[in-house]
């Protein structure tokens, strides 16, 4: 069985009627919409998703620093000045 992890669910044939509605009723917290009881999607506030997106993007980008830290024994030495 799936877990709902949001505290406001809907389903599928009530976000149809009113999706406006039930954003206002969410104030901004993620929405759950179900499927036969299952969860099948969450709607998230734009800002919401932005910040997992910006979140995602640093922590890619701290695997990627990570991996180069593993390869510091190939760095070459370089002087500012010579950039």
């Amino acid at each position: 069985m799936h877990q709902v992890l949001a505290n406001f669910s809907v389903s599928i044939s009530e976000l149809k009627k009113n999706p406006s509605a039930l954003l206002s009723q969410a104030s901004g917290a993620p929405i759950a919409v179900l499927n036969h009881n299952k969860p099948a999607a969450y709607l998230v506030p734009v800002e919401t998703y932005e910040a997992m997106m910006e979140m995602l993007e640093d922590y890619e980008l701290a695997k990627l620093v990570e991996e180069r830290r593993a390869d510091k024994d190939k760095a070459v030495t370089v002087s500012l000045d010579d950039l």
